[in-house]
């Protein structure tokens, strides 16, 4: 595919990244992290979680052929994923269980809440749907959005409130759960 600049396709893009990304629901969670080592370092977190995405974007599907997967398998196993997270987003509940250690690092920043498995299996499953250079502008529109929200957590934490940090979660939770319903969709022929 082409490398061409679409400005609705990288909007799209980027909505779809922001939703799985989910750094605004994911609000109460860098709080607390921040509450129980003292400091967290915004941009070495983004940085890290941005090389994360952008390795799994050019490699993951090698990835995949050597262990004999299909992109659209991929799609298909990612919309669940995607599927699951919306529930969690919608409905308030907890699936997927994440140990943060005590020590505050990139590890529990940038891998398991910014470039989390939901994130790594969107990536390889929107490559299969928009064009490259829209998902890498959308991933660096992503990656600043994420420095200003751990940046300015504190602010946001009182700007928002609890009651507008769940509004945005189940609005981003809608788009993805209909995001989840058309990649299976496409790649399952239904």
């Amino acid at each position: 595919m082409p490398l061409v600049f679409d400005i609705i396709e990288i909007l799209k893009v980027t909505t779809v990244l922001f939703a799985v990304i989910d750094i605004i629901g994911s609000i109460p969670v860098i709080i607390n992290l921040k509450s129980n080592v003292g400091t967290i370092n915004p941009m070495r977190a983004s940085w890290v979680s941005l090389v994360i995405m952008f390795v799994f974007l050019f490699v993951g599907q090698s990835i995949l052929e050597i262990i004999g997967i299909t992109v659209e398998d991929f799609a298909i196993a990612g919309s669940f994923v995607l599927f699951f997270i919306a529930l969690e987003m919608i409905l308030g509940i907890r699936l997927f269980k994440d140990d943060v250690p005590s020590a505050a690092s990139v590890v529990p920043l940038a891998f398991p809440l910014i470039a989390g498995a939901g994130t790594l299996t969107t990536l390889l499953s929107i490559r299969a749907e928009y064009n490259l250079l829209s998902i890498i502008i959308a991933l660096f529109i992503n990656v600043v959005i994420v420095y200003f929200v751990l940046r300015y957590i504190t602010i946001l934490e009182k700007v928002l409130g609890l009651g507008g940090i769940a509004i945005i979660k189940k609005i981003f939770g809608i788009v993805l759960l209909a995001l989840a319903i058309k990649l299976f969709r496409k790649h399952t022929g239904l």
